[in-house]
């Protein structure tokens, strides 16, 4: 297959990218919290940093359309648009978890996780119902987002815990379980887009991502992180989380942006010789025969 005028997309730019980096985040975060904690509600400072990305990640995407008062239209269509859900989503969630945390109702807040986890869902659709663009529409891009951000929901917990005093080696398990995951997640998705044969920039975009998202945002914090158990060094939990951190949010940031070729055109494969001709066929009825 040979492809050609494949180019990058310009209608999401790093504030479109920004909803999938802090609201997937703060979506994951809530799922992670809730799992933690099982039936406890959290503190308030660790429920307000899961609002307050959630909240960035609405407002950047709010800010990237030209006229921001139709962003409304997006709660019109939530019969055919995963946009629209995740809308409706977030409309619920930010009083339910706050209403969680006020109140202390730990099984309130476990709903409020299960809605943090279906807006992350809702996000991967969103990339996969984008059918223009090889980047976005793979099958594969849902479990890599979804995975990517439940790394960073444990990563984030991890540094919440580690400020404000939780549990931070507990979490070690969980973060080395998730970047094993979203590890696999990547390769998949890079074999998908390779059968698929997307667009040559596509494919040395993601493929560039191998040192700064596998090495040093996955490959090395598990490094560190075992480390850290070995020696009990807080400071290296805490570096792993971070490096888990911004390698989940460099993936979706690259995904979103540098990686987002429309689909151009494509030609089958060529083949030797000359064309063979073909006696014509003749039916009863032709207006040309007698």
């Amino acid at each position: 297959m040979i492809r050609f005028g494949s180019y990058l997309q310009t209608n999401w730019d790093w504030r479109a990218a920004g909803n999938f980096v802090f609201g997937g985040a703060g979506g994951a975060l809530l799922a992670v919290i809730a799992l933690a904690e099982m039936g406890r509600s959290p503190s308030l400072p660790v429920g307000l940093t899961a609002l307050a990305l959630v909240g960035l990640g609405l407002l950047l995407v709010w800010l990237e359309i030209g006229r921001p008062w139709r962003a409304l239209n997006v709660f019109f269509h939530p019969q055919t648009s995963w946009m629209s859900r995740e809308a409706a989503v977030a409309t619920v969630l930010f009083p339910l978890t706050l209403a969680a945390i006020w109140i202390g109702n730990g099984a309130l807040f476990m709903v409020a996780g299960a809605l943090g986890a279906l807006f992350l869902f809702c996000q991967g659709r969103i990339l996969h119902g984008s059918r223009g663009i090889p980047a976005w529409r793979e099958p594969a891009v849902v479990p890599l987002i979804v995975s990517t951000g439940l790394a960073e929901g444990v990563a984030l917990l991890m540094l919440l815990f580690g400020y404000f005093g939780g549990p931070t080696a507990s979490l070690l398990n969980a973060l080395v379980i998730a970047l094993v995951l979203r590890s696999w997640a990547f390769f998949h998705y890079r074999a998908a887009l390779e059968r698929a044969q997307a667009s040559a920039a596509t494919l040395n975009r993601i493929a560039s991502l191998r040192v700064p998202f596998l090495l040093v945002g996955n490959a090395l914090p598990v490094v560190i992180g075992l480390v850290a158990a070995l020696f009990w060094r807080a400071a290296l939990l805490e570096l792993a989380a971070i490096l888990a951190l911004i390698g989940g949010w460099y993936l979706k940031f690259v995904i979103v942006t540098s990686a987002a070729q429309v689909q151009g055109y494509g030609i089958g494969k060529l083949q030797r010789g000359r064309p063979t001709l073909r006696k014509p066929v003749r039916r009863d009825g032709d207006p040309w025969r007698a």
